[in-house]
């Protein structure tokens, strides 16, 4: 029986790995392997029409997953088409590994030759070449190992030529997976506890801030029955939006999305506690969100100095969930119990935030609608189990503040590394995740229209979701930030394209909404059918959001 070549172990590996679906865009350096993975290993491959895309959807399908997302682009062009995806991935410490086909390392000349280190590391990846056949499964094991322990994107660089070659050692893999540290929840030190306890007892209006790690780590009902035990409020980052919305004293998040009255709390805060959360510029206002706190930060890995700022007065290395349980049972002990900032008054006034988020009264012009109460007549239409993906331009200061009572793993707002036109791909991954067709992706017309070739790839792929273009018919960013300062915006408005028309043209379901009151009547003929759609909404661009409103126009 003849050796099996590179194609044929790097498969069983990637199999072997737990991979059943794969983001891909073939070409000369992948196109082999790739084929092998659908058809002889039955892999779900997700074609998709550009190389940042499929980086992106392997994005999202961790985000959702939990586990490692994985894609695949060819040599040369098809690998520089990726370094916007690989840096969000990297700001956002999500696994994936990308197959990068490489130029054969004994060609004298090729056409798509070039150094895939230098700019895979410079996203923040990690960079793995495979330089020899004898050590190929070594070098894909560590790939998986390195995204799955330290949380990153890395990219594993496979020459052509070293794909082609006889494999003759035997294909025996053992996955990483095997190799893992048993997972554990690093205990607080007890004297940093004791400290934190009197901090608490001491503190007259505290706030546990909670972030995305949170999330992962189930930390949130420790965190919650110690507020409650001394009396803070609860917030979040933008990336744990949602962690709270069902306690009556979550004060929603964070920062430059913060509403005036979680502004007015943070404030008066004497104590902060931010659990799992970076605690960086935009969460904390450059560090003038909370002037008065004292600040401590819980953390496996704390910083002293993040994005500039210094973090905290106190850090505890160690697991949300185990340092929150330990400094609750200290409180216990010392029979400490305290209604600290919490009032029956500040429970109805944060509900009334909640029903309406932003009351500023604006004269709406004809044919469009105020996007404020479209986003509360959306969040009422779409199911609380659906999945929100959302983009980070200047929409999401909308969309994300006016939705509510979602859990925070079934929000995703991809605003990692500030760059728009990557939330359709990230969420076409997470609908290919959960591919039951419960995802919403809530998207700018100008980032949309970015990839907006991919609506083919939801066709063709079949993959069912719901999108909500929110239509300004510009560049909303700039087109705030021209007016705030006197100038014309006329170079960052294109019109407002028919972009239900374009999703028709793509075959899929597409509809127009310029007046409020459809949604509910356009979901329930969504919920009937079984393809993906677009609604095309028609916003006012002269309503900013709020955060805008405030930092760009100096609203108070």
């Amino acid at each position: 029986m003849a050796d099996p070549n590179g194609y044929e172990v790097l498969s069983q590996a990637f199999v072997a790995e737990g991979v059943d679906t794969l983001f891909a865009l073939l070409g000369d350096a992948n196109m082999y392997w790739g084929t092998i993975m659908a058809e002889k290993y039955k892999v779900r491959l997700v074609h998709a029409r550009h190389e940042h895309c499929a980086v992106a959807m392997a994005d999202g399908y961790a985000r959702q997953t939990g586990k490692v997302g994985v894609a695949t682009v060819t040599c040369g062009p098809g690998f520089t088409q990726i370094m916007t995806a690989l840096t969000t991935a990297a700001r956002g410490s999500i696994p994936l590994v990308v197959f990068a086909g490489d130029s054969p390392t004994s060609a004298a000349w090729y056409v798509q030759q070039l150094e895939l280190g230098p700019l895979a590391t410079a996203t923040g990846a990690r960079y793995l070449p495979v330089k020899s056949v004898d050590r190929m499964l070594d070098t894909v094991r560590e790939a998986f190992y390195t995204a799955r322990q330290e949380r990153c994107p890395v990219v594993l660089g496979v020459p052509l030529d070293l794909q082609k070659q006889p494999f003759p050692w035997g294909a025996e893999y053992s996955p990483s997976t095997e190799l893992m540290p048993t997972p554990q929840r690093p205990a607080p030190d007890p004297a940093l506890v004791d400290k934190l306890a009197a901090m608490i007892a001491e503190a007259k209006h505290p706030i546990i801030l909670a972030g995305r790690g949170c999330i992962r780590t189930g930390a949130a009902p420790a965190l919650e029955a110690l507020a409650e035990r001394c009396g803070a409020l609860l917030a979040t980052s933008l990336f744990a939006k949602g962690l709270f919305d069902h306690n009556r004293y979550g004060i929603g998040i964070a920062g430059a999305y913060a509403s005036p009255l979680a502004r007015e709390q943070f404030a008066a805060c004497d104590l902060l506690i931010g659990v799992g959360a970076g605690l960086g510029h935009y969460t904390t206002e450059a560090g003038y969100l909370y002037p008065n706190a004292k600040t401590v930060q819980i953390d496996l890995n704390p910083r002293g100095l993040y994005q500039g700022l210094r973090v905290a007065d106190m850090h505890i290395r160690a697991d949300a969930k185990a340092t929150a349980e330990a400094v609750l049972a200290k409180l216990g002990a010392l029979n400490f119990q305290s209604a600290g900032a919490r009032t029956p008054m500040l429970a109805n006034q944060i509900a009334a935030m909640a029903a309406r988020p932003d009351s500023k009264e604006f004269l709406v012009q004809a044919d469009v609608v105020d996007p404020r109460p479209a986003m509360l007549e959306l969040d009422a239409a779409i199911p609380k189990d659906w999945t929100v993906v959302s983009g980070g331009a200047h929409f999401a200061g909308i969309a994300v503040t006016h939705f509510y009572g979602r859990k925070a793993e079934n929000i995703h707002v991809i605003n990692d590394f500030g760059a728009i036109g990557s939330a359709f791909s990230v969420a076409i991954g997470v609908a290919a995740a959960r591919n039951d067709g419960k995802v919403m992706l809530i998207e700018g017309d100008g980032s949309l229209m970015m990839h907006i070739q991919e609506l083919e790839t939801l066709r063709r792929q079949g993959i069912r979701m719901l999108i909500c273009a929110v239509n300004d018919g510009g560049y909303g960013a700039e087109v705030h930030k021209f007016r705030a300062q006197g100038y014309n915006p006329a170079e960052s408005q294109h019109g407002r394209g028919d972009i239900a028309a374009i999703a028709r043209g793509f075959g899929l379901r597409g509809e127009k909404v310029n007046t409020l009151g459809r949604f509910k009547e356009l979901f329930a003929a969504h919920d009937a059918q079984g393809s993906a759609e677009l609604w095309d909404l028609h916003v006012d661009d002269k309503i900013p959001s709020a955060p805008y409103r405030r930092i760009h126009f100096g609203e108070v």
